[in-house]
C-alpha cells in the first residue's frame, strides 16, 4: 500500500511489479533445479567411476582366487571344483542384478527440494 508521501500506483505499475516478482521467483526456482541437476550428475559420474574401478579390481581378485583354489584341489576333482565355482558366481550375479533392479525402482524423488519450494509458493487454498 502507498504511504502518505507516496503517490498512488497505477494499475500498470502494480502489474509490472507483480510480473517482476513472479519472474524473479521463477528464476530462483530454475536456479535451484539446475543446481540439483548438476549435483545429481556429479554424484552419478563419481559413483560410476568408483564402481567401475572396484569392479575391475574385484574381477581380477576373484580370478586369482579361483585359480588359487583350483590349484589346491587334487587334479581328479578340479573339473568339479571349477563347476562349483561357476555355479556360485552365476548365483551371486543373479542376486546382485535383482538387488540392483529393486534399488533402481525405489529411487527417491530427484527434485525433492524444488518440489517442496514450489509447494510453498502455492497458497494453501490452491489456485483460484
Amino acid at each position: 500500500m502507498s504511504g502518505p508521501n507516496e503517490p498512488p500506483l497505477g494499475l500498470f505499475a502494480s502489474l509490472r511489479r507483480l510480473l517482476g516478482t513472479a519472474l524473479e521467483l521463477a528464476q530462483v526456482r530454475l536456479a535451484l533445479l539446475g543446481t540439483e541437476l548438476e549435483r545429481a550428475g556429479q554424484r552419478l559420474l563419481d559413483g560410476l567411476l568408483w564402481g567401475g574401478a572396484a569392479l575391475i579390481v574385484l574381477g581380477v581378485g576373484l580370478m586369482l582366487l579361483c585359480a588359487f583354489l583350483l590349484m589346491l584341489v587334487r587334479e581328479d576333482y578340479r573339473l568339479a571344483a571349477l563347476g562349483g565355482l561357476t555355479v556360485i558366481f552365476l548365483g551371486a550375479a543373479v542376486w546382485l542384478l535383482q538387488a540392483a533392479r529393486s534399488r533402481l525402482r525405489s529411487l527417491q524423488n530427484l527434485f525433492e527440494l524444488s518440489l517442496n519450494e514450489l509447494k510453498q509458493d502455492v497458497p494453501p487454498g490452491g489456485r483460484d
